[in-house]
């Protein structure tokens, strides 16, 4: 990193260096070096990552901007690009990456579309003139063509990773966690599922949907009887879920895109004068506060929100020093609660 001792802001105060940082964690400078300029991808255990990071943010350690390599623009601002800060899941996201940005002194402006999918016009006379880089959270990079079209810097989050505008994607495990959920459900008995799906033309959504028929092709008696879409709201659940459950044979189980979209299916379990998980279980996607206050508290997928927010903004913070990452992808959970149970036995 380049610095020596303690040094002096304008304020006056002894400022913590990467020496102090090293020095409290444990390790040499070049590792501290390697660690905070997102260099130490199999060169440092993510053990020791984790107490470099935990010794900075303890010392309250800044890099020292005339010292180190990071080759920030104009503005050292960055635009985040969410679908809307109301949905807990882009909020967690936008918490991780503004973490990320003050850790390395780079202003954070938030964007959210205001169509909450789809295309992202300019929020300025200028993007290029203004920011340094934009992260964006799940919509399609094309989507995104009047921010990078001068060669702003992008990084893209739970997105078709694929080459294009963006520098870099970093996505959740989608498609292992919908293979959790059918693994789930198929070793519970069941093998009449159906779908409630979110009614948004989104590459996160094709690739649960594809997870899941692959899941049941692959056990004999196993099928998806019904696909029911529907918009991502309780009541958009509740009325996919119940069209779902119209379908013959009846489904014993409810996979639902989102956990919104599962307190609905609960819901409609429930004015069929059904029970759940006794006669249908349902799941849910992304283990929202929700997913605990509804009863029976969902089994879900538990996507790493924060972290992918943090992520996103240490992969932009790469590819504004002239790195390309590629796509980096997350491990996901799931969370197994009282809503799924042994599928019921045919009457």
């Amino acid at each position: 990193m380049g610095e020596t001792g303690s040094d002096a802001g304008r304020d006056g105060a002894v400022r913590p260096t990467s020496r102090d940082v090293a020095r409290l964690a444990g390790v040499s400078q070049a590792t501290v070096s390697l660690v905070l300029r997102e260099q130490w991808r199999g060169r440092v255990s993510p053990a020791r990552v984790a107490e470099v990071r935990t010794a900075a943010r303890e010392l309250g350690y800044r890099p020292n901007l005339a010292a180190r390599s990071l080759r920030l623009g104009r503005t050292r601002t960055v635009l985040v690009v969410v679908p809307a800060l109301t949905n807990e899941f882009f909020a967690r996201v936008h918490a991780g990456a503004a973490r990320v940005a003050a850790e390395a002194d780079v202003g954070v402006v938030l964007y959210p579309s205001p169509e909450g999918v789809g295309a992202a016009p300019d929020p300025f006379a200028s993007a290029g003139a203004t920011l340094d880089g934009v992260l964006a959270s799940s919509m399609a990079v094309e989507a995104l063509a009047q921010l990078s079209g001068d060669g702003l810097p992008l990084v893209m989050l739970d997105s078709e990773p694929r080459d294009g505008p963006a520098g870099a994607t970093v996505n959740p495990d989608i498609g292992a966690g919908m293979r959790l959920v059918t693994d789930h459900l198929l070793t519970l008995g069941h093998r009449h599922v159906a779908h409630v799906a979110a009614d948004v033309p989104s590459w996160t959504f094709e690739v649960r949907e594809r997870a899941l028929r692959a899941g049941l092709s692959a056990v004999p008696g196993a099928r998806l009887v019904a696909a029911e879409r529907g918009p991502i709201s309780v009541a958009g659940g509740l009325a996919a879920a119940e069209r779902a459950l119209s379908a013959l044979p009846r489904p014993t189980a409810l996979v639902c895109d989102d956990d919104t979209m599962a307190a609905g299916a609960c819901k409609a379990v429930r004015r069929l004068g059904l029970r759940v998980p006794e006669d249908v279980s349902v799941t849910g996607f992304d283990d929202l506060a929700l997913a605990t206050a509804v009863e029976p508290e969902l089994t879900t997928v538990r996507l790493p929100a924060e972290e992918l927010g943090a992520a996103g903004l240490r992969a932009l913070l790469a590819v504004l020093a002239g790195e390309r990452r590629g796509t980096t992808v997350l491990p996901v959970t799931l969370a197994t609660r009282g809503s799924t149970a042994q599928a019921p036995q045919p009457a």
